[in-house]
């Protein structure tokens, strides 16, 4: 995990405490200095204040420190160990007002530890309390008692505006924290969930990538075996030929096979363009004939690839519910803005909403979708069939 994630884990204050224990011994080296330099009360009530003062040091240490560095802290704990802080401060501010300057260690920790109400409760104890018992006790001139007390009423103002802001700030990076965890959580679920989606879709692109040339080129060449095995013993010459384009239908296959390994462009389109790749693929099916309207030029890989694909599963259905006799008529339309391929047949058709699952007109129709196309396919039985592919080409809204 990097250093940027493991900030990000934890909270401000969890990464703040020594400057917390620094802030505390600076208030209460303060408060001691300004103790000792009293003029008002004599030595013995002074040392006193040192002798209470002294404790708030290791009771701090070994129990508040460890209060304000937790997430939730405990509500009862906290009350303990301020009840306990208090029982040294509050005489010690009572006896000598120059002790109240250490409630400015005290009320951060209050805020910090309690809930709101009784944190309010404690700082406006911490702050008015030292200052009734300090007059009760020495009963100061009026001037003295005023500005005391107008300081300590602007001293609790002051906390408990600084103090609410405080715990707002808290509560708000709490909720921010959490719901960077979530987001984490929800960005690690999508990135795995993108990654399995992946994966399908490559998974999906792989079946029809076979489905449209292994898988069609073995069939041409079950096909092919059982024509020779008819042919073999009244018609040798025609065996021969069908042998012949055996062999080159299982160096296609073999082509298309390393093609597909090395993700590159199809066997056929390789060097050669769309229409003369649809004509080597004629020519190894026969019965069928290529016809190309408009000028044609080079496409995007995209696009040939699509058209070419859509020809070989228009072919493969036409062998499947026409025949290998029947004629199909491949055409090609290149228009500024479209590329159109039309695959006919005259065969015994079939009823598209009737057939299965599988690889082949949805595979096409997903291919053609892919490519921001559309795809029909127009058949009933008897009838014939006839497949078209639109495409558009740069600049064509579809």
């Amino acid at each position: 995990m990097t250093r940027w994630h493991t900030a990000r884990d934890e909270h401000a204050w969890d990464r703040t405490i020594r400057i917390w224990d620094v802030y505390f011994a600076v208030a209460w080296t303060a408060t001691l200095a300004f103790v000792l330099g009293a003029e008002h009360p004599g030595w013995p009530v002074r040392l006193v204040v040192v002798l209470l003062l002294v404790p708030l040091v290791p009771w701090y240490a070994a129990v508040g420190r460890a209060l304000i560095q937790l997430d939730e802290p405990d509500e009862s704990r906290a009350v303990r160990y301020l009840a306990g802080a208090m029982v040294l401060f509050l005489p010690s501010a009572v006896l000598v007002g120059e002790t109240r300057l250490m409630s400015f260690a005290l009320i951060p920790q209050c805020f910090m530890t309690l809930r709101m109400r009784r944190a309010l409760i404690a700082v406006t104890v911490i702050n008015l309390a030292p200052v009734a018992g300090w007059a009760l006790l020495w009963r100061p001139r009026l001037p003295d008692l005023f500005a005391n007390s107008l300081f300590a009423v602007v001293t609790l103002v002051f906390s408990v505006v600084i103090g609410s802001w405080i715990i707002r700030i808290i509560e708000q990076s709490s909720e921010r924290a959490e719901l960077i965890a979530e987001l984490d959580a929800s960005r690690h679920k999508i990135s795995r969930l993108s990654a399995a989606h992946g994966a399908l879709a490559e998974r999906e692109r792989m079946a029809r990538e076979i489905h449209d040339t292994l898988a069609q080129g073995f069939t041409s060449l079950l096909m092919l075996v059982q024509a020779v095995e008819a042919e073999l013993e009244h018609d040798l010459p025609q065996a021969r030929r069908h042998l012949a384009l055996m062999d080159r239908t299982a160096r296609q296959n073999l082509a298309e096979a390393r093609a597909l390994v090395a993700g590159g462009a199809p066997a056929d389109l390789d060097g050669a363009s769309l229409p003369d790749a649809l004509r080597r693929l004629v020519d190894r099916h026969g019965a069928a004939t290529v016809e190309v309207t408009g000028p044609v030029r080079p496409l995007p890989a995209g696009a040939e690839v699509v058209a070419l694909r859509s020809c070989q599963e228009g072919l493969t259905n036409a062998r499947r519910h026409a025949g290998s006799s029947v004629p199909v008529d491949i055409r090609l339309r290149y228009t500024d803005d479209s590329l159109t391929v039309t695959v006919h047949d005259d065969g015994c058709g079939f009823d598209p909403d009737a057939v299965g699952s599988g690889y082949g007109l949805a595979g096409l129709r997903a291919r053609v979708a892919e490519a921001g196309g559309t795809a029909t396919v127009r058949s009933a039985p008897g009838a014939g069939t006839t497949v078209t592919v639109r495409l558009p080409l740069e600049g064509d809204p579809l």
